[in-house]
């Protein structure tokens, strides 16, 4: 019985530890929103011209700054297009993956479709100071409310939607 209580322990204290680590990173990645962030016009690669603000009024939206050519993506990006498909409120961000069409081209011969707006040079990422991609931010009413970087699970993201949505 001791001996399981100790690993008990150790289990939790491995657990603490991870996420003090993971925690302690996202704050050093952390992007940060240029000013007037929020009303900045974006074009999606469909044509369709939108506003943070107004895609977070009624509900948290979920940005993903992404990469065609980024190898956590891969693992990433299909959770977001399941959340995309199933209603969730998500805008993409293509970081230098090419022209639209090669988005387009890349987005169709996985499967998945989600808004998507082409940061072509990466101007708008840097705006962000993305330095990482995977970048999840999470904008609630105009405001940033949460950010994260690297591979995060559809529970991680969902729990970050639900949350943004519970504290407003």
């Amino acid at each position: 019985m001791n001996k399981l209580k100790r690993l008990g322990r150790e289990a939790l204290l491995l657990l603490v530890l991870i996420a003090g680590v993971v925690y302690a990173l996202d704050s050093f990645r952390a992007p940060q929103a240029p000013l007037a962030f929020a009303d900045q016009q974006l074009q999606t690669i469909d044509g369709e011209t939108v506003t943070l603000a107004a895609l977070s009024e009624q509900r948290p939206l979920l940005i993903y700054f992404w990469a065609s050519w980024c190898g956590i993506c891969r693992y990433t990006t299909p959770a977001v297009a399941e959340m995309a498909a199933e209603g969730a409120n998500v805008l993409s961000v293509a970081l230098r993956s090419g022209e639209a069409q090669n988005i387009t081209d890349y987005l169709q011969a996985k499967g998945y479709s989600l808004p998507v707006v082409n940061d072509k040079t990466g101007a708008l990422s840097s705006s962000w100071q993305v330095g990482v991609t995977p970048t999840l931010v999470i904008i609630n009413k105009g405001q940033v409310v949460s950010t994260t970087t690297g591979w995060t699970s559809s529970w991680g993201m969902k729990l970050r939607l639900w949350w943004a949505e519970k504290k407003a």
